[in-house]
């Protein structure tokens, strides 16, 4: 043996070897033929029968590529697809008011002038991801956001750590209407998923936080799985920051839970509410001692 390598060299071939030098033969590479490798061939593996292996690859491909990118420690921002950034808002309601004077008018003033004030909530999740982002990497293990993705406030979070040249993790799914990922993911990190679940999953692994603007049933769905987990003690307590409580409280009674012994008291802390994108990162630098003295940072939640 002259060369040590070969001590360390493989007894067999890999998988994408074998894959890249078995072609079909010309007598069975027609379409009903069986002859593809099990892992190379689609439609075996979309098999109804092979779901838990589907689902173990879904599990598996993001939490890989995470690990290869050192990606430690995430902030999770959720949030309505249907939030529309300043400019657009107030394009949206310039067209409304050169409309001409009736009915028709007044309903499109009235949807536009919403859209303009929910905007807010798109440029705060915006600023709040510049802030995350920004003021993270120089840590040691930096904080990435991660999104679903989408449009809204998913790309608001995206577009704000992107405009300040951090990375920025998307985790889309596919939905009986077509969503593609916004255009601010880095498209290392933009991951698409089938089951909500493991993508449910994934936005929790490396969480540090969780921050929830105003949303629909998707974000309801996600918050409540959230305080859900740690409630009941299934998943470590960390920060859960509500943006808006004007918004929350008008759409969630937590004190009828409370009265009625539905939740305990405590329950409510395992949240708070936040207005601004600054109010949320310091209560993020109080709650971990991020950028202050030792002497001064606050213990727990």
């Amino acid at each position: 043996m002259n060369n040590p390598n070969e001590l360390l060299e493989r007894n067999f071939p890999t998988a994408d070897q074998d894959v890249r030098r078995a072609p079909k033969p010309s007598l069975y590479g027609g379409p009903d033929s069986s002859y593809d490798l099990a892992f190379a061939d689609p439609e075996f593996l979309l098999h109804p029968e092979l779901r838990p292996v589907r689902m173990q690859l879904e599990l598996l491909k993001p939490e890989m590529v995470q690990r290869d990118e050192q990606i430690e420690s995430t902030i999770v921002l959720f949030g309505s697809a249907r939030i529309l950034p300043a400019e657009a808002a107030n394009a949206l309601l310039q067209e409304a008011m050169d409309l001409p004077p009736g009915h028709e008018r007044d309903f499109a003033v009235r949807q536009a002038q919403r859209h303009l004030d929910m905007s807010r909530y798109y440029e705060e999740a915006r600023a709040f991801a510049a802030l995350v982002t920004t003021a993270s990497a120089q840590l040691d293990a930096p904080i990435y956001v991660v999104t679903g993705g989408g449009p809204g406030v998913m790309e608001a979070g995206n577009r704000g750590a992107h405009e300040v040249g951090g990375k920025s993790i998307g985790l889309n799914i596919v939905l009986p209407h077509e969503q593609e990922p916004n255009p601010y993911i880095t498209p290392r990190l933009c991951f698409q998923f089938h089951y909500f679940a493991l993508r449910k999953m994934h936005f929790l692994m490396r969480s540090v936080a969780l921050v929830c603007f105003p949303g629909g049933f998707g974000t309801l769905d996600e918050l409540f799985e959230v305080l859900t987990l740690m409630q009941t003690g299934k998943c470590r307590k960390r920060p859960v920051l509500l943006f808006g409580r004007e918004f929350w409280t008008k759409l969630i009674n937590f004190d009828h839970l409370i009265e009625t012994g539905l939740i305990s008291p405590q329950d409510v802390n395992l949240f708070r509410y936040v207005e601004t994108a600054d109010e949320a990162w310091a209560t993020l630098q109080r709650v971990y001692g991020l950028g202050q003295p030792e002497q001064d940072t606050a213990c727990g939640w």
